[in-house]
């Protein structure tokens, strides 16, 4: 008998059928069913129309691969090798199918189907075909460039967009606060394209809707496109995806926002429904900002206090002070819209001034140094809020929700889900790739906020995987019925079967904002 530290063993179980490491998974299948996810692959997808793997079958089993912890084409063999699960997705491969159109899946197959899940050689092949490879072909390093998305990946972004649409359904707001921000997925790929940061690297372009914590939009991009590249079209394509029910638009950006189009497009409401967007944007500290903040008197900076959820505020040490400042873009109309500049300025401790206070806005960093010889990190916020719709200090606080929420996302995307592990070298692959990991994340929301509500597990999946997925089972078939049994008395077994039953009367009628508080 083999020494080891430790007086276990381990062995290979003689009969796996029906054991499954991933009892709860299937809660969120059954999700899919109620919200009509499959439905919505069959309508917005034609990839393989005739031969192998559905454009469903294989939609399921990545978003089951992200939701599950893979972060990898080859982890679908970690999928294939749980019988218990994969017993479960074919069952649900075949709900709302008429006989006529599962008989039709059997003669997709010219020889006998001997996986349940899609190889990582077969899903890999489907992604491919999200690449127009002429497009493709056009990216290089030094210049920006987004190539087309065919048909197939427009597809994606459909779907991508109907399930924040049905967030909507479940919570119905009237306002619709957007988020928008780039952010890069390192990657050792040969044909990735070096980003600002030096490493090579994707650099999606993605739009937050904060009210629902769902991605609304993205447009993938290759790692050398500056942040702030053409973003008001994808803006404008995110205003189009809204629900007919919203009628108040409002968005906070970085400065990669800070553009003349962009800010003009909002703050002069071109929107032929939307009208004005109210907008909080960072800006670009140059030399004409810091010269009209250093013209701002000492008793005009106000110590800024930060601001809980419970309304409790503390000090951060740093000042803010409205600046009068016109940039040209600004000033080509008397009767334009009014834009309002606000500076923010933080101590920067043991650093001493070097050059005069005349000197500073000349110098090409973002600091400065004032009348009481202190050095300062100076940062600047733009918005088109009158003074008597908000006070400065709230435009600030409400601006910087935008990093606290819109980059949780990120990281969910990134770390949480296999967004940040990129599987191919086409480009069009991995857009596909990204635009899945969208869907899996704002199913991931909608189970949190809509289904579990109080009874919820934290906003990071690693606490659903924990407490809900990641649950030992065995799948028993007895009286035409599939049966998941799970052991007696799991602290999930109960936390399951409130998620059932909300997604069944979830699936019984028109859900409403009632779900999350229930």
């Amino acid at each position: 008998m083999a020494q080891h530290t430790l007086s276990f063993e381990y062995e290979s179980e003689e009969n796996s059928t029906g054991l499954t490491a991933l009892a709860g998974l299937p809660v969120f299948l059954e999700l899919m069913a109620v919200m009509g996810l499959p439905q919505m692959i069959r309508d917005s997808l034609s990839v393989r129309p005739k031969q192998g793997w559905t454009d469903s079958q294989q939609v399921l089993a990545l978003l089951c691969l992200h939701l599950a912890g893979g972060d990898c084409m080859d982890d679908l063999d970690q999928l294939e090798a749980d019988d218990g699960f994969c017993q479960i997705l074919e069952e649900v491969e075949g709900h709302g199918l008429r006989a006529r159109e599962k008989k039709a899946l059997e003669y997709r197959w010219r020889i006998e189907k001997d996986r349940r899940v899609p190889s990582p050689t077969a899903a890999r092949r489907w992604l491919e075909e999200f690449d127009d490879e002429e497009q493709s072909a056009l990216s290089k390093q030094g210049e920006a460039f987004v190539p087309e998305p065919n048909e197939h990946l427009l597809g994606l972004k459909q779907i991508v967009a109907e399930t924040t649409h049905y967030a909507h359904l479940c919570d119905p707001q009237t306002t619709a606060t957007l988020d928008g921000d780039a952010t890069l997925i390192a990657t050792h790929k040969a044909e990735a394209l070096y980003s600002y940061k030096k490493y090579k690297a994707y650099q999606p372009y993605n739009i937050f809707w904060d009210e629902l914590g769902v991605m609304l939009t993205s447009e993938f991009r290759d790692g050398n496109c500056p942040a702030g590249w053409r973003i008001l079209p994808v803006f404008e394509e995110a205003l189009e995806l809204l629900p007919t029910e919203i009628s108040q638009v409002r968005t906070r950006q970085d400065s990669a926002a800070y553009q003349s189009d962009f800010l003009k497009y909002m703050a002069e409401g071109h929107h032929p429904h939307f009208g004005v967007i109210k907008f909080a944007v960072s800006v670009d500290v140059t030399r004409a900002f810091k010269e009209a903040v250093a013209q701002v008197e000492p008793g005009k900076w106000e110590a800024y206090k930060a601001k809980g959820p419970d309304g409790l505020e503390w000090e951060t040490g740093q000042e803010y002070a409205e600046v009068c400042y016109v940039p040209n873009w600004a000033a080509h109309s008397k009767h334009g819209p009014e834009y309002r500049f606000i500076a923010i300025r933080e101590p920067l401790k043991d650093q001493p001034v070097l050059f005069e206070e005349a000197e500073q806005p000349k110098l090409p960093f973002p600091t400065m140094a004032f009348a009481d010889q202190r050095a300062y990190k100076v940062f600047g916020v733009v918005t088109n809020y009158l003074w008597d719709e908000m006070d400065a200090d709230e435009v600030i606080r409400w601006h910087r929700l935008r990093g606290g929420n819109s980059e949780k996302a990120h990281s969910i995307l990134k770390s949480d889900l296999g967004g940040g592990q990129l599987p191919s070298g086409k480009f069009g692959a991995n857009a596909a790739w990204w635009q899945i990991a969208l869907i899996a994340m704002n199913l991931h929301v909608i189970m949190q906020t809509k289904v579990l509500g109080r009874q919820g597990l934290g906003q990071r999946l690693k606490g659903v995987r924990f407490g809900l997925i990641s649950v030992p089972g065995r799948i028993i078939r007895h009286a035409r019925r599939l049966i998941i049994r799970v052991p007696k008395n799991h602290p999930s077994l109960a936390l399951i079967e409130r998620a059932r039953h909300k997604l069944n009367e979830m699936s019984t009628g028109p859900p409403g904002p009632w779900l999350a508080a229930a």
